[in-house]
């Protein structure tokens, strides 16, 4: 019997954990804390148990980094 790993936000995210606000992201995006954000790529529920993203904020944080990279972009277009 073949068990599968786990596939955590955070692995997943992994080559731009360092390079984003996430305090920012769950502030603007959220409406959440800093630690909320940290809990939840974590896979904690922030008392200790499990506490993966529901699939409702998994999209709502993929639409943020879309709007992010579309920021980013915009102003690496705009940059002289």
């Amino acid at each position: 019997m073949e068990t599968k790993t786990a596939i955590t936000a955070k692995s997943q995210l992994e080559s731009i954990l360092l390079d984003v606000s996430w305090a920012r992201i769950a502030r603007n995006y959220f409406s959440k804390s800093s630690s909320w954000i940290y809990n939840k790529l974590n896979g904690i529920d922030g008392n200790g148990g499990t506490g993966e993203f529901s699939e409702t904020e998994k999209e709502k944080l993929k639409e943020a980094l879309y709007d992010l990279a579309d920021k980013i972009r915009n102003s690496a277009d705009k940059f002289e």
